[in-house]
């Protein structure tokens, strides 16, 4: 049985443009290491916005090296990049970029939510890219509600939504470069559930609502992440109220990680090879 390691909250909230207010979990700046090949988790709410006529978001900026996954839970996010790609997802959607050589995005509220406004709440999610990927092709993927399969529990204790990776014979519609699964997991108050995971795959889960206990000892609240050790493939999570919560799990790259800001290379000749790449605008173009 995986036991926990640690338990990692928030360093800090922040704001990301004027739509994204944020508590930034984890960065490839604290705990790179143990929770490769994840980088970075922002979550930001839950908040509430009120209707507006203005655009509320973060407006273009550059990204090299790894993939942003954003999972909506309440609220509608856009994007747009310069590839030309890009689209609106609201709650339960994700939208899955491989900034890869490099790419220019921008996210904003969907004009529906900005136009009524109300409650807001989403994730992003840094995922690593492998040393051999990290020039590949910038690409995107859209993923709507219904392409996500979405798998009851043994016993009535909730459900797995997979969104990358495999649960129950049922495969994520995410395309990755390194193995991972990341599920958007509900589970019923007083339930017990064993999930079984690769043996020496980095394991994480971050609780959004409710109490979770792994084992029989600590218990995760929201805004925590609980990061377990490798050692062991069978995951207990007894829920202690009604829980949401998503689940981690990836193969390590166990590769060097060396970040400036939008920029996550494996050497800082990398990095200051993607700084002046930017500069001299040779970032993916439609």
């Amino acid at each position: 049985m995986k036991k926990l390691s640690f338990i990692k909250r928030s360093n800090g909230n922040h704001w990301v443009g004027d739509g994204f207010p944020v508590q930034s979990i984890f960065s490839y700046r604290d705990i790179a290491e143990q929770i490769s090949p994840f980088l970075l988790m922002d979550y930001a709410g839950p908040a509430s916005f009120e209707p507006t006529t203005q655009r509320r978001g973060v407006g273009q900026h550059p990204h090299r090296g790894f993939e942003t996954v954003t999972i909506v839970y309440d609220g509608q996010v856009s994007h747009h990049d310069s590839t030309n790609a890009g689209g609106t997802i609201g709650p339960g959607e994700v939208q899955w970029m491989t900034a890869g050589s490099g790419i220019i995005h921008e996210e904003y509220h969907g004009d529906d939510y900005a136009r009524t406004g109300g409650p807001f709440e989403m994730i992003q999610l840094w995922v690593n890219l492998p040393a051999k990927d990290k020039m590949t092709k910038p690409g995107y993927q859209g993923i709507s509600r219904d392409q996500i399969p979405e798998v009851a529990l043994p016993d009535e204790a909730g459900k797995v939504r997979v969104i990358a990776g495999e649960y129950a014979g049922q495969q994520g519609p995410a395309s990755t470069f390194s193995p991972m699964n990341v599920w958007d997991v509900r589970l019923n108050a007083g339930t017990r559930t064993t999930f079984t995971l690769p043996e020496g795959h980095t394991t994480a889960i971050f609780v959004l609502h409710g109490a979770v206990k792994t084992g029989e000892v600590h218990t995760i609240r929201p805004a925590e992440l609980a990061v377990m050790q490798r050692e062991g493939n069978e995951l207990v999570l007894q829920a202690q109220q009604d829980t949401v919560l998503l689940l981690l799990n990836g193969e390590p790259l166990n590769e060097p990680v060396v970040g400036h800001g939008p920029f996550v290379m494996n050497s800082w000749q990398e990095i200051d090879q993607a700084i002046n790449d930017y500069n001299q605008g040779r970032f993916a173009t439609a």
